[in-house]
C-alpha cells in the first residue's frame, strides 16, 4: 500500500506531547453551565455504576488548565462531548451540538481558545460506527417505518424495528455490540459518508487538533480512506489516533492513522510490575491481565514496536489505563510503589503518553463504569503523584531522544530490568550519548546493578551505587550527558 506524503511527516508536536484523558461529566463541575440549573443531577462523587449525570462541564475544564499545565500537561483528550442521554456520550444523537449539559458549542469554543492560548492541544472523540436512538435520521426511522426516507443510512434486517427490545427479541438492525441503543451507520451509503466526513470537517475547521476514533476497526477502511484526506486536508498537522487494541499494522500503512491507543504498553507493564499480586478480575482478551516476568514483558514490548516504523511509533497514544478498562491502580492492587515505575515505563517509550484523570490523586476504580469517578476536588486525595509526572516530563525533555526511539530492553533476574540507548552525538561525532534505567520491581529484594555512571537523571526509590545496588521497587535513569 503506498504511503502518503503527509504521512511521511506525521504531526510534529505528538512525540512531544503528553496528554490528559478526561472524562467530562466526572472531571469538573463549573456551577456556570445555566442549562443545569433546576435539574436533578446527581451528587458529585455518587456510585460511577449510577445511571444519571454529575455536572461536569467544559467550563470546568477550563478552570484546571493551569492545573493540568504545572505538572506537564500539554494536550487534553476528552471522551465524547457532542449531545447524549447517556453520561459516557457514546450515545450521540446530534454531531454538530456539544451537549447542553457542557455548556454547548460557546463552551468548546471557549476551551479550545483557552487551550490554545496556553500552548496546549486538544483531541476529541469521534464516534462515527454507531450513534444513540435518539439520532435524528434514527429517529426519523422509528417515526415512519418502511416509508422513512433514511432508511438506507442503518443497516435493517426487519420490519417493524424494536428500540428496546423485550428479552430474546430481535431489535431488527445492526447495532454495535449487540446494543440496540447504538444503532450502526451503514457506511455504504453516500449521504452517511457525507454528513460523517462533513462532521469531522466542522469541529477541525473550529479548532480541534485532531481526533481519537471509537472502535476503528469496526467502520470500513475506504470510509478511514477518505477521513484522512479530509483530516489533512483541513490540517496536516492534526492527529488521528484510532481505537485498536492490539495489532494495527493494517490501519497504520500511511493512509489512515496517524496512531493507535497503545494498550499494549499498558497491560503488559502492569503485568510485569504486578507479577503474582496482580488483580486479574477483569476479562478481556485484548487488554490480557496475567502476570508476567521479565522475558515475557520484553518480548511484547519488542514485539509491539516492532510491528511499526519509528514515524508510527512516535505517533502513538500510550497509556497505562482508560475509561474502558480498570484503573491502573486497581489493577496493581493500591500499590503505589508499582503506579510509579508503571508511568516511568509509559514515559520512556516513544510516542506521547496518556494519564487518565485522577491518576494524579490516586483514583483506584475497577471496571468499567466504576473507573468513571468524579474527580475529588473537594476531598483530601489519597496521595499526589504530580510531581512525580512533572519529572517523568521533565526527564523526556532533557533527553528528547526518547520521544524519538526505544530503548533496548533486557530482563535481569527474576525481578529486574534494563534498558539503554546509544547514538553518536551530531555536536561530537566521535563520542556516544547514553542513557541508561534500571528498574527493579521485587517489594523485598535489591537489584546488584554496575551503571559506571554518577549523578542520575531520574531517581526512584533509592541507590546504593557502591553497596547492594537498586532497592525495592527503585529505578534510576543515567545519561553520560548529565
Amino acid at each position: 500500500m503506498q504511503q502518503t506524503d503527509v504521512f511521511s511527516n506525521p504531526p510534529e508536536w505528538v512525540a512531544k506531547a503528553v496528554v490528559y484523558q478526561i472524562f467530562p461529566d466526572r472531571f469538573r463541575c463549573s456551577g456556570k453551565v445555566k442549562e443545569q440549573l433546576q435539574l436533578a443531577l446527581k451528587p458529585w462523587g455518587s456510585d460511577p455504576a449510577e445511571q444519571g449525570f454529575q455536572g461536569g462541564d467544559l467550563f470546568g475544564v477550563i478552570e484546571q488548565l493551569d492545573y493540568l499545565q504545572g505538572f506537564g500537561i500539554s494536550c487534553i483528550y476528552l471522551t465524547p462531548i457532542f449531545s447524549s442521554a447517556a453520561n459516557h456520550r457514546y450515545h450521540a444523537y446530534d454531531y454538530l451540538q456539544v451537549d447542553p449539559l457542557l455548556g454547548g458549542n460557546s463552551a468548546l469554543e471557549a476551551l479550545i481558545e483557552a487551550v490554545h492560548r496556553r500552548g496546549m492541544r486538544i483531541l476529541l472523540d469521534g464516534v462515527f460506527n454507531h450513534c444513540g436512538r435518539g439520532f435524528w435520521a434514527f429517529h426519523h426511522l422509528l417515526e415512519n417505518g418502511e416509508a422513512s426516507p433514511y432508511s438506507d443510512w442503518f443497516e435493517v434486517n426487519h420490519w417493524p424495528l424494536h428500540p428496546y427490545p423485550s428479552r430474546g427479541q430481535d431489535c431488527g438492525y445492526s447495532c454495535w455490540c449487540s446494543n440496540a441503543a447504538l444503532p450502526k451507520f451503514n457506511h455504504s451509503h453516500p449521504p452517511v459518508r457525507e454528513y460523517l466526513l462533513a462532521v469531522g470537517r466542522y469541529w477541525l475547521e473550529r479548532g480541534i487538533d485532531g481526533w481519537r476514533l471509537d472502535v476503528a476497526n469496526e467502520v470500513p477502511t475506504d470510509f478511514w480512506l477518505e477521513f484522512r484526506k479530509m483530516v489533512k486536508a483541513v490540517n496536516p498537522q492534526a492527529w488521528i489516533v484510532g481505537e485498536i487494541w492490539g495489532d494495527a499494522r493494517p490501519w497504520l500503512q500511511g493512509d489512515q492513522f496517524d496512531g493507535v491507543m497503545n494498550y499494549r504498553i499498558g497491560w503488559s507493564s502492569l503485568c510485569w510490575l504486578a507479577g503474582n499480586r496482580l488483580r486479574r478480575s477483569k476479562r478481556n482478551p485484548a487488554y490480557p491481565l496475567q502476570p508476567l516476568g521479565g522475558e515475557g514483558f520484553v518480548d511484547v514490548l519488542g514485539t509491539t514496536l516492532g510491528w511499526y516504523r519509528p514515524e508510527v511509533n512516535r505517533s502513538q497514544l500510550n497509556l497505562l489505563d482508560s475509561h474502558d478498562v480498570p484503573r491502573a491502580l486497581h489493577s496493581l492492587k493500591d500499590d503505589v510503589g508499582a503506579l510509579k515505575l508503571a508511568l516511568l515505563l509509559l514515559f520512556l517509550q516513544p510516542g506521547a503518553p496518556c494519564v487518565y484523570y485522577g491518576t494524579e490523586v490516586g483514583l483506584h476504580g475497577g471496571h468499567e463504569p466504576g473507573c468513571r469517578e468524579g474527580f475529588p476536588w473537594q476531598q483530601d486525595w489519597p496521595l499526589d503523584l504530580r510531581d512525580f509526572i512533572h519529572s517523568l516530563v521533565a526527564l523526556r525533555q532533557h533527553c528528547p531522544e526518547l520521544c524519538e526511539q526505544s530503548l533496548q530492553w533486557q530482563a535481569i533476574g527474576s525481578d529486574g530490568l534494563s534498558g539503554s540507548r546509544a547514538q553518536l552525538s551530531p555536536q561530537k561525532p566521535e563520542s556516544e550519548e547514553s542513557i541508561q534505567v534500571w528498574i527493579n520491581r521485587s517489594r523485598r529484594s535489591w537489584l546488584p546493578i554496575n551503571t559506571g555512571l554518577d549523578d542520575p537523571l531520574l531517581m526512584v526509590g533509592s541507590l546504593e551505587s557502591s553497596g547492594r545496588g537498586l532497592a525495592p521497587q527503585s529505578a534510576v535513569v543515567f545519561s553520560n550527558e548529565g
